[in-house]
């Protein structure tokens, strides 16, 4: 066994808990019943790695195992050492779109990647939730692909977004070719859209969350009626201006909201300070475990005013959390560049 093949093999076997060993390695179908019971699997990993890598040697690094890798990386896509995911949209779909399977997408997509890249290898399996997970492993004229870096890739069918994670720009026009062909669309754009947490993403774009909620509150009891009703109605206003800006019940957990400032100096008069084309530039950038939650505190106790300003209430209503504000031209107050690479 190759060390690549070693080093994924131990990467599995580290992730997967002691009593679920022997379930997924008997799975694969590379060892007897005799050997799958000779094995102890409550020795130290690194022991039972090696007593593992003697019994099966190459037979054991086939498609099953990047499958088990696949499901296994699912189970940890909220942990932050896995990296940042980013979105994109598909768009103009085709009339027989709506109608393509599992099998379709996935005989298409991997016929594609083969046609463009000499050496790649693509692993896939469609989870219980209707996901299907793709693994792409790279590689090159001259190299066998790098199944130590792998491009991950998720994709509900029937919808139009796609969440990507790890892709180099060398190979992000052969996955979206790829991507655009099997889906039956014409183009792929990037939504804007990142986070460490998939699911955040999968949940504010696909509105898989509570959106709208008129709560009536009485948090002033025993006090002047009067008073009462109109501290009453104050609060109501800011909650339903907080849920209709960021949702209701449990958020998307989006970690950052960023801003890139591209303007330039202006005057009481509106008249530019700097004679030069120069702008000024700087970025705001807003972290938290959850910048959606955290907004909506906000609004709602009354620490932000209202009405909220659309470069906020965007994060929610056009699905993105990377904007560029530049000078007003032709009636826009904000424009958009790409944001920045997955």
């Amino acid at each position: 066994m190759d060390e690549q093949a070693r080093s994924i093999l131990q990467r599995i076997i580290k992730k997967t808990p002691s009593k679920r060993l022997e379930t997924i390695i008997r799975s694969w179908n590379c060892l007897s019943e005799d050997q799958l019971h000779s094995l102890n699997y409550s020795q130290p990993k690194w022991l039972f790695l090696e007593n593992l890598v003697s019994r099966c040697e190459v037979r054991l690094f086939n498609g099953n195992v990047t499958k088990t890798e696949i499901k296994l990386y699912k189970n940890h896509i909220h942990n932050p050492n896995q990296g940042t995911w980013h979105a994109c949209q598909l768009f103009q779909a085709e009339d027989d779109a709506l109608s393509v399977h599992f099998t379709q997408f996935r005989e298409s997509f991997i016929a594609h990647l083969e046609d463009v890249v000499q050496h790649v290898s693509v692993g896939m399996k469609k989870l219980e939730d209707g996901a299907i997970w793709v693994r792409i492993a790279w590689g090159d004229n001259f190299r066998k692909p790098n199944h130590l870096k792998p491009t991950y890739l998720v994709h509900y069918l029937q919808s139009s977004y796609v969440f990507i994670h790890n892709v180099t720009p060398k190979h992000r026009p052969f996955l979206y070719q790829a991507l655009v062909l099997a889906t039956r669309h014409v183009s792929i754009k990037e939504c804007h859209l990142s986070s460490r947490s998939l699911t955040a993403m999968r949940d504010l774009l696909m509105k898989q969350y509570q959106q709208v909620v008129f709560l009536v509150l009485n948090i002033f009891p025993n006090t002047d009626p009067n008073i009462e009703r109109e501290h009453a109605e104050s609060s109501e206003g800011r909650h339903q201006m907080a849920c209709e800006a960021f949702g209701c019940g449990v958020l998307p957990k989006l970690e950052t909201a960023v801003y890139k400032l591209e303007t330039r100096y202006r005057g009481n008069s509106n008249n530019t300070l700097n004679d030069g084309d120069e702008l000024f530039r700087g970025v705001v950038k807003f972290s938290s475990k959850n910048i959606l939650e955290s907004l909506r505190h906000c609004v709602s106790t009354g620490m932000a005013e209202g009405p909220v300003t659309p470069l906020l209430s965007s994060i929610t209503q056009k699905g993105r959390n990377y904007f560029v504000i530049t000078d007003k031209v032709s009636g826009a107050t904000a424009s958009q560049t790409p944001a920045p690479k997955a």
